[in-house]
């Protein structure tokens, strides 16, 4: 079922607005051979917070506001993002969601943001929120380090049925720091993914809000996609607004919602990661969630959390 909401082309309007402020975002717009638009957010660019902030409602599709701000807990003191959303599956799930692997000849990329919206990658989980965007733009925020190559675009192109020059890539590596702005930026879809792979129904979350520091830079690859991560499992926070029939529901998700649910907790990502042998397929799904889920029943008016901060875990990732 197509919806008159397209997150490409209200995400388009937000990179417009990115292109105008370039030099304010510390970001290099450049054209491509074959005419798409490249956004460089920590490449060469420096990018920063504020670029990250764009990035972030970039990813939910122009359905969601992120704000800037401090975390302080427990002594633990570090910058934060605050997102919010009235539009949670479609802003979450079909268009935030890292759920598109660019891999052509040998670049490599996870793209997300309101692109996969046209192909609908992957199938699936378009199925469940009952979601297509047509629009004859497309907007990719791909996670990477190196300029994707004109094939890659026109692959991407080709499979969202624009024309390249209609193609809109914007560049985050994760140690930079828009890279790691618009990474924690993602907790909210975070916690709704984890709901939906314990098999509850997207649509029947409303509204959705959540926040988590946003990770130190660290030159090395590995280092910064720990810390990142870490952000998310050991310092994120959400908050769901639902329409269930069954708190009873809502209590048995919740004992397997928060990270802490996961054998695989209590070490700082990068040491899991680094034992699994660096293969994300090796470490346990139900570590990638929030540690803390709040979620308020709206038909019954009852509220039920589970999980909590750890910052001794978000200490030991930034080596404080």
């Amino acid at each position: 079922m197509k919806l008159a909401i397209s997150v490409n082309l209200r995400a388009l309007n937000i990179v417009k607005e990115m292109i105008e402020k370039k030099d304010e975002l510390a970001i290099a717009v450049t054209k491509a051979e074959n005419g798409a638009t490249i956004i460089d957010a920590g490449i060469k660019a420096k990018g920063g917070f504020m670029a990250g902030k764009y990035i972030t409602e970039i990813c939910l599709g122009g359905y969601g506001k992120a704000s800037l701000c401090y975390f302080d807990h427990d002594g633990l003191s570090l910058p934060k993002i605050f997102v919010s959303t009235d539009h949670p599956a479609i802003s979450l799930l079909g268009s935030q969601f890292a759920g598109w692997r660019i891999s052509v000849e040998k670049y490599f990329a996870m793209g997300s943001g309101p692109a996969r919206a046209i192909p609908m990658k992957p199938k699936e989980l378009y199925a469940k929120i009952k979601y297509q965007d047509s629009a004859d733009s497309a907007v990719i925020v791909l996670e990477t380090s190196e300029e994707p190559p004109v094939d890659a675009l026109n692959y991407i192109s080709k499979e969202c049925k624009v024309s390249p020059d209609k193609l809109y890539a914007i560049l985050t590596p994760t140690s930079s720091v828009a890279g790691s702005t618009q990474i924690s930026g993602r907790i909210v879809e975070t916690g709704l993914h984890r709901l939906v792979e314990l098999g509850f129904d997207p649509l029947k979350v409303l509204y959705g809000c959540g926040q988590a520091p946003i990770a130190p830079s660290h030159p090395k690859a590995t280092k910064a996609m720990g810390r990142t991560n870490d952000m998310l499992m050991y310092g994120g926070e959400t908050f769901f607004m639902i329409d269930d029939e069954d708190d009873q529901e809502i209590t048995k998700l919740l004992e397997k919602a928060p990270s802490s649910s996961s054998p695989a907790y209590g070490q700082p990502f990068y040491e899991i990661f680094k034992a699994a042998n660096f293969d994300f397929y090796k470490i346990d799904p139900a570590l990638f969630a929030p540690a803390s889920i709040t979620i308020n029943n709206m038909r019954t008016g009852n509220t039920f959390t589970a999980g909590k901060i750890n910052p001794d875990i978000v200490k030991k990732s930034v080596g404080l």
